[in-house]
């Protein structure tokens, strides 16, 4: 099994596995274990939720989520 989850402090990025068979991943950041943000798009594997969630973060450390 691998590690779901990355620590990008102060945030981290956890990717969900589908819950059944064909359907899709998604992805939950959060900071101090509080959920902060969630997928809002079906993604379509494991990789996909990684590099999606990756870049939500990169925009919530550069402060483009303040406006």
């Amino acid at each position: 099994m691998t590690d779901m989850t990355t620590n990008t402090h102060p945030y981290t990025l956890e990717i969900l596995p589908p819950k059944a068979e064909g359907a899709s991943y998604q992805w939950a950041i959060r900071r101090s274990g509080k959920l902060i943000q969630r997928s809002d798009r079906a993604l379509a594997s494991e990789a996909k939720a990684r590099e999606n969630g990756m870049a939500q973060i990169e925009r919530l450390l550069s402060g483009a989520g303040d406006r």
